[in-house]
């Protein structure tokens, strides 16, 4: 695997074992390769990291061996990386890495990490997320395509409700995502509640193409609005992270009038170091400016109070929520009524 290199990560140094380790076999991109490259854009994928628990999505064989996701902090954690607590909906909590240099970055990726996955909060408040994530997911039927008209809805929509600037990237695979920075005042509930109101508005002004149709038996061939990815534990690949696919493709922060033109096949572990030294990070300033949510939960409760639109479901492994509709697929909660006939009187 050839002897084991150095590399200089911000001032610091990082042992790399077994640098010449293929990970991606398609394209023949080595462990050394996967390093580099985040050198290349450090300072971009810091900022999406920063200070922020990280779950690590691990291929320590390569893109076609085994995997997991690493939550807690490893009992080698250098020390000069910091850690966060988070409390998981079971109760129970954990100490996860929470990067604030490029060098924890080479480091992850030594033990190989491929998608660094960073809670919406900070390591000074693991409660209240900074960040309002949307995730527009393709379903069968629709495509990136799909996805970036409903994008450019979804502008108009944060627009209009509290004047709130989105910043759009690729997941890596067919769907976008769109981050918006807010002041991290609200629960994890109350922001869940806004990414839901959000969502159920894109869907009233594009109903052919957009939907928060949590069983997928109900979607069609729509987007989906994956109002989920705002609960606590859930979290969504980080801008820059390589994702685990035989290209060895990457998130990639993009600029509004960029959507329509790119695609993402454009962006993977060779093309992204050339645009980053020549744009360098387009989300740069992205922080600069944190907004309320107040117009986005004012819209949830006349959706509540006006339409009769509440709660939606949580994901399975979560306990029961107050508010929360039963979590029944609607095809079987319509066969048990089914069976269970009319009522003797």
């Amino acid at each position: 695997m050839g002897a084991a290199v150095e590399l200089d990560a911000g001032g610091r140094k990082v042992r790399l074992s077994s640098p010449d380790k293929v990970y991606f076999p398609e394209r023949g991109f080595t462990k050394l390769d996967l390093a580099q490259y985040y050198l290349t854009v450090g300072d971009g994928i810091l900022r999406a990291l920063r200070d922020r628990p990280t779950t690590l999505q691990r291929y320590p064989e390569g893109v076609d061996g085994e995997s997991f996701y690493q939550k807690r902090a490893p009992k080698n954690l250098p020390d000069w990386i910091p850690t966060g607590r988070i409390a998981f909906p079971s109760g129970r909590t954990a100490d996860e890495i929470c990067p604030t240099e490029v060098a924890a970055v080479i480091w992850a990726a030594q033990y190989g990490t491929f998608t660094f996955h960073p809670w919406p909060v900070r390591r000074d408040d693991t409660d209240h997320p900074d960040e309002l994530r949307i995730d527009l997911d393709p379903q069968p039927g629709t495509d990136y395509h799909d996805a970036v008209r409903a994008a450019h809805e979804l502008k108009q929509v944060l627009a209009d409700f509290g004047g709130l600037h989105g910043w759009p990237k690729t997941s890596g695979g067919r769907g976008l995502h769109v981050f918006v920075p807010v002041e991290p005042r609200w629960t994890f509930t109350e922001v869940r509640r806004a990414a839901i109101a959000c969502g159920r508005e894109l869907e009233r002004r594009m109903p052919d193409g957009v939907t928060t149709a949590w069983w997928k038996e109900e979607r069609g061939s729509r987007i989906f609005v994956d109002f989920n990815q705002t609960a606590r534990d859930r979290t969504i690949a980080s801008a820059y992270s390589v994702r685990p696919r035989p290209n060895a493709p990457v998130s990639a922060p993009l600029r509004w009038d960029e959507l329509d033109d790119a695609v993402p096949e454009d962006f993977d572990l060779a093309t992204m170091p050339e645009r980053y030294a020549r744009l360098g990070d387009v989300h740069a300033d992205m922080d600069d400016r944190r907004h309320r949510l107040d117009a986005l939960l004012e819209l949830a409760d006349r959706d509540e109070h006006d339409r009769g639109l509440g709660d939606l479901p949580y994901p399975p492994e979560y306990p029961k929520m107050p508010g929360e509709p039963k979590r029944v697929q609607p095809s079987r909660a319509r066969h048990d009524d089914e069976d269970d006939g009319p009522g003797d009187s």
